[in-house]
């Protein structure tokens, strides 16, 4: 029995191999290491150094954020902003197309009380050090009362800044700033679309054609179409501590999930099909075609070598299979 139940586990450890082949070009998740960063809440790859992702602690931490290098995990530049008030809930950082970072103080623990939030625009910094800079800060209000929320967007090719709202079971929302951002007096934000999602976070792809947005469990990608989102349905999500955080890859092709803690984990999740952005749909580059899928297929004969190799141990596998029944039977 111990060697049948041994040539089983090795069935299923090679059916497994075969049926998730991990994807050649997907990057590696890696580890916050900065013993500074302990609530992780926003993520954004940088437009400017390749590789690099920033983050910031939730609540009062103050005005700081980090640049991470995405291979190693460790804090390669701090910022401390200057010119803006003493932040009282940082949930979200976006890249603008400008060159700008955006900073999102909009969250707000005591059930949406709060008349006012606050957003924190500065250029992303060309050479990655410790320093300070100074921050244009604007004033944010909902144009239907306060809202308690933790994720902030912002469009890619229109620069228009995107809220969604922290609320399931039909209360949550996406909401829409004005065209420009003003420092002299209140944005005020308006509903564009209803979101059934306790959201924590969320991003536009690089090109701007889809939109991801996360809860501590699941999460939801989207058509960008006209200024307003369609469904695509849900994304898998890794099993994390406390699910925070969203970006995509410069290529777009991956989502980086962050979360919360100590030595908390980055993690990558691939993209396919309707889900890639269109321009990583069409780029020829990726091997994808305009279908967003690799290889032939049944109509050709280039099959994917990752394809072909979890083919064969698949086959393995059911060969072991079939072994194992007959070494019953004859017992």
């Amino acid at each position: 029995m111990r060697s049948l139940l041994c040539a089983a586990g090795a069935a299923g450890i090679l059916w497994s191999a075969a049926v998730v082949p991990a994807a050649a070009d997907e990057p590696d998740g890696f580890t916050i290491s900065d013993p500074r960063i302990t609530e992780s809440s926003g993520l954004t790859a940088s437009r400017t150094h390749p590789g690099i992702y920033w983050t910031h602690n939730d609540s009062d931490d103050g005005p700081y954020l980090y640049a991470v290098d995405g291979k190693s995990g460790r804090t390669v530049a701090r910022i401390t902003l200057r010119g803006v008030g003493a932040p009282r809930d940082v949930e979200a950082i976006s890249a603008g197309p400008d060159g700008d970072l955006y900073v999102g103080d909009i969250g707000d623990n005591l059930g949406g009380s709060w008349n006012h939030l606050w957003i924190y625009r500065f250029p992303e910094p060309k050479r990655l050090r410790d320093t300070t800079v100074t921050a244009t800060q604007f004033v944010v209000k909902y144009a239907d009362g306060p809202r308690d929320a933790e994720a902030m967007m912002v469009h890619p090719k229109t620069g228009r800044v995107y809220l969604a709202s922290k609320k399931q079971g039909g209360g949550g929302a996406l909401y829409e700033g004005p065209r420009q951002l003003t420092a002299s007096g209140t944005n005020t934000f308006r509903k564009v679309a209803p979101v059934d999602l306790w959201v924590t976070d969320g991003a536009f792809s690089p090109d701007g054609t889809r939109l991801v947005l996360r809860s501590y469990f699941g999460s939801r990608i989207y058509r960008w179409q006209d200024g307003r989102p369609k469904d695509l349905g849900s994304v898998g999500v890794p099993v994390q501590q406390q699910g925070e955080s969203v970006t995509f890859t410069a290529d777009g092709r991956t989502l980086m999930y962050g979360s919360e803690g100590g030595d908390s984990a980055v993690e990558p999740v691939g993209l396919s099909d309707e889900q890639l952005p269109d321009a990583a749909k069409d780029d020829p580059a990726n091997g994808d075609g305009a279908n967003g899928q690799g290889g032939k297929g049944s109509s050709g004969t280039d099959l994917d070598p990752g394809f072909i190799k979890g083919a064969m141990v698949l086959a393995l596998a059911t060969g072991l299979v079939v072994v194992l029944r007959r070494l019953v039977r004859r017992r």
